[in-house]
Protein backbone atom coordinates (compact mmCIF):
# COMPACT_ATOMS: atom_id res chain seq x y z
CA UNK A 1 0.00 0.00 0.00
CA UNK A 2 1.05 3.83 -0.62
CA UNK A 3 -0.57 7.06 0.10
CA UNK A 4 -2.59 7.05 -3.28
CA UNK A 5 -4.07 3.96 -2.00
CA UNK A 6 -5.91 5.22 1.08
CA UNK A 7 -9.46 5.97 0.84
CA UNK A 8 -10.74 8.67 3.07
CA UNK A 9 -12.57 6.08 5.56
CA UNK A 10 -9.71 3.46 5.32
CA UNK A 11 -7.48 6.28 6.90
CA UNK A 12 -9.04 7.31 9.45
CA UNK A 13 -10.30 3.75 10.70
CA UNK A 14 -6.51 2.59 10.26
CA UNK A 15 -4.63 5.34 12.47
CA UNK A 16 -7.35 5.08 14.59
CA UNK A 17 -8.51 9.27 13.77
CA UNK A 18 -11.13 11.45 14.96
CA UNK A 19 -12.42 14.50 12.59
CA UNK A 20 -13.62 17.80 12.87
CA UNK A 21 -15.21 18.61 9.99
CA UNK A 22 -16.75 22.23 9.83
CA UNK A 23 -16.77 25.34 7.61
CA UNK A 24 -14.44 28.62 7.80
CA UNK A 25 -11.97 26.99 9.91
CA UNK A 26 -9.77 28.77 8.16
CA UNK A 27 -11.75 31.80 7.32
CA UNK A 28 -10.27 34.14 9.50
CA UNK A 29 -6.62 33.92 8.59
CA UNK A 30 -5.24 37.19 6.89
CA UNK A 31 -4.54 37.36 3.65
CA UNK A 32 -1.22 37.69 1.94
CA UNK A 33 -0.75 39.81 -1.38
CA UNK A 34 1.16 37.43 -4.03
CA UNK A 35 3.33 38.94 -5.76
CA UNK A 36 3.37 41.04 -9.46
CA UNK A 37 5.30 37.86 -10.91
CA UNK A 38 2.28 35.18 -9.54
CA UNK A 39 -0.48 37.96 -10.56
CA UNK A 40 0.44 37.95 -14.03
CA UNK A 41 1.32 34.30 -14.18
CA UNK A 42 -2.16 33.30 -12.98
CA UNK A 43 -3.43 36.07 -15.76
CA UNK A 44 -0.98 34.31 -18.75
CA UNK A 45 -1.35 30.44 -17.69
CA UNK A 46 -5.34 30.50 -16.85
CA UNK A 47 -6.22 30.45 -20.28
CA UNK A 48 -4.72 27.33 -20.63
CA UNK A 49 -6.96 25.45 -18.35
CA UNK A 50 -10.16 25.63 -19.73
CA UNK A 51 -9.72 23.44 -22.78
CA UNK A 52 -6.81 21.34 -21.36
CA UNK A 53 -8.30 19.61 -18.22
CA UNK A 54 -4.73 18.01 -17.79
CA UNK A 55 -3.43 17.65 -14.00
CA UNK A 56 0.11 18.23 -15.26
CA UNK A 57 -1.06 21.71 -16.92
CA UNK A 58 -2.76 22.37 -13.75
CA UNK A 59 0.18 21.41 -11.33
CA UNK A 60 2.66 23.46 -13.18
CA UNK A 61 0.68 26.83 -14.16
CA UNK A 62 -1.03 27.32 -11.15
CA UNK A 63 0.07 24.97 -7.94
CA UNK A 64 4.01 25.40 -8.24
CA UNK A 65 3.67 29.17 -9.38
CA UNK A 66 1.72 29.65 -6.06
CA UNK A 67 3.72 27.29 -3.48
CA UNK A 68 7.15 28.92 -5.16
CA UNK A 69 5.63 32.42 -4.49
CA UNK A 70 4.65 31.62 -1.33
CA UNK A 71 8.72 30.76 -0.39
CA UNK A 72 9.90 33.95 -2.10
CA UNK A 73 6.71 35.99 0.50
CA UNK A 74 8.14 34.55 3.70
CA UNK A 75 10.93 36.04 5.66
CA UNK A 76 11.61 32.63 7.42
CA UNK A 77 13.68 30.11 5.68
CA UNK A 78 11.20 27.44 3.82
CA UNK A 79 11.38 24.96 1.07
CA UNK A 80 9.46 23.60 -1.68
CA UNK A 81 9.96 19.36 -2.40
CA UNK A 82 7.78 18.07 -5.04
CA UNK A 83 7.78 14.51 -6.34
CA UNK A 84 9.54 13.33 -3.46
CA UNK A 85 9.62 9.78 -2.64
CA UNK A 86 8.89 10.03 1.06
CA UNK A 87 9.08 6.55 2.75
CA UNK A 88 8.33 6.90 6.40
CA UNK A 89 7.25 3.18 7.33
CA UNK A 90 6.36 0.77 4.47
CA UNK A 91 4.57 -1.33 6.45
CA UNK A 92 1.47 1.15 7.64
CA UNK A 93 1.64 1.88 3.81
CA UNK A 94 3.09 5.45 4.68
CA UNK A 95 5.02 5.43 1.37
CA UNK A 96 5.39 6.52 -1.65
CA UNK A 97 5.53 9.97 -3.50
CA UNK A 98 4.33 13.46 -2.33
CA UNK A 99 3.22 15.82 -5.13
CA UNK A 100 4.44 18.50 -2.82
CA UNK A 101 5.44 18.64 0.69
CA UNK A 102 6.81 22.43 2.50
CA UNK A 103 9.18 22.11 5.17
CA UNK A 104 10.32 24.90 7.68
CA UNK A 105 14.37 24.11 6.98
CA UNK A 106 16.90 25.75 4.99
CA UNK A 107 17.92 22.41 3.80
CA UNK A 108 16.95 21.89 -0.20
CA UNK A 109 18.51 18.39 -0.20
CA UNK A 110 16.95 16.52 2.52
CA UNK A 111 13.54 16.57 3.86
CA UNK A 112 13.61 18.10 7.63
CA UNK A 113 10.02 18.54 9.54
CA UNK A 114 7.46 18.63 6.51
CA UNK A 115 4.80 21.11 7.94
CA UNK A 116 2.49 21.34 5.07
CA UNK A 117 1.24 18.30 2.78
CA UNK A 118 0.14 19.25 -1.04
CA UNK A 119 -1.91 16.80 -2.77
CA UNK A 120 -2.73 17.32 -6.50
CA UNK A 121 -6.43 16.27 -6.89
CA UNK A 122 -6.71 13.56 -9.76
CA UNK A 123 -9.40 13.65 -12.13
CA UNK A 124 -10.45 17.41 -10.34
CA UNK A 125 -11.73 15.01 -7.52
CA UNK A 126 -10.99 17.10 -4.09
CA UNK A 127 -12.95 14.57 -1.45
CA UNK A 128 -10.97 11.51 -3.33
CA UNK A 129 -7.88 12.99 -2.29
CA UNK A 130 -8.61 13.49 0.89
CA UNK A 131 -7.17 9.96 2.45
CA UNK A 132 -4.17 10.44 0.10
CA UNK A 133 -3.45 13.61 2.35
CA UNK A 134 -4.44 12.47 5.35
CA UNK A 135 -2.08 9.62 4.80
CA UNK A 136 0.83 11.50 4.02
CA UNK A 137 0.25 13.75 7.02
CA UNK A 138 -0.09 11.59 9.19
CA UNK A 139 3.28 9.97 7.69
CA UNK A 140 4.29 13.86 8.30
CA UNK A 141 3.31 14.13 12.59
CA UNK A 142 5.44 10.34 12.58
CA UNK A 143 8.50 11.31 10.66
CA UNK A 144 8.45 15.13 13.09
CA UNK A 145 7.84 13.53 16.09
CA UNK A 146 11.07 11.39 15.40
CA UNK A 147 12.89 14.68 15.89
CA UNK A 148 11.17 15.98 19.04
CA UNK A 149 8.96 18.30 16.34
CA UNK A 150 4.97 17.89 17.63
CA UNK A 151 3.80 20.51 15.39
CA UNK A 152 0.79 20.82 14.08
CA UNK A 153 0.67 19.58 10.40
CA UNK A 154 -1.34 21.09 7.34
CA UNK A 155 -2.07 19.20 4.44
CA UNK A 156 -4.74 20.29 1.22
CA UNK A 157 -5.94 18.62 -1.79
CA UNK A 158 -6.10 20.83 -4.88
CA UNK A 159 -7.16 20.94 -8.38
CA UNK A 160 -5.20 23.67 -8.74
CA UNK A 161 -8.74 26.54 -9.19
CA UNK A 162 -10.00 24.88 -5.93
CA UNK A 163 -8.30 24.62 -2.47
CA UNK A 164 -9.40 22.47 0.64
CA UNK A 165 -7.50 22.96 3.67
CA UNK A 166 -6.89 20.33 7.03
CA UNK A 167 -4.59 20.35 10.09
CA UNK A 168 -3.78 16.87 11.88
CA UNK A 169 -2.90 18.15 15.68
CA UNK A 170 -2.59 14.18 17.52
CA UNK A 171 -5.86 12.16 16.57
CA UNK A 172 -7.59 14.74 15.19
CA UNK A 173 -7.94 15.62 11.67
CA UNK A 174 -9.88 19.41 11.14
CA UNK A 175 -11.32 19.34 7.30
CA UNK A 176 -12.38 22.77 6.26
CA UNK A 177 -15.34 21.98 4.14
CA UNK A 178 -15.05 25.30 2.41
CA UNK A 179 -13.09 25.49 -0.87
CA UNK A 180 -10.84 28.34 -1.38
CA UNK A 181 -10.55 29.81 -4.82
CA UNK A 182 -7.31 30.60 -7.35
CA UNK A 183 -9.52 33.84 -8.20
CA UNK A 184 -8.34 34.94 -4.49
CA UNK A 185 -4.92 33.55 -4.03
CA UNK A 186 -4.21 36.28 -1.09
CA UNK A 187 -6.23 33.76 0.58
CA UNK A 188 -4.81 31.11 -0.33
CA UNK A 189 -1.22 31.96 0.26
CA UNK A 190 -2.65 33.61 3.42
CA UNK A 191 -3.40 30.02 4.67
CA UNK A 192 -0.29 28.39 3.63
CA UNK A 193 1.90 30.80 5.36
CA UNK A 194 0.39 30.68 8.48
CA UNK A 195 0.29 26.56 7.82
CA UNK A 196 4.40 27.23 7.28
CA UNK A 197 5.36 29.27 10.48
CA UNK A 198 3.72 26.60 12.59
Amino acid sequence: MSYSEFSFSEVIEKFSLTTEERMDIFADVPELEPSPFLKQALTNYFPFLRPSNSEKIRSEALIFPLLADLRTLLSQPINLFSGIDFNVDASLGLNGYCDFLLTQSKEALIVRSPVVVVVEAKKEDINGGLGQCIAEMVAAQIFNQKYGDERTVYGTVTTGTNWVFLKLYGKTVAIDLAEYSISNPAKILGILAIAAKV
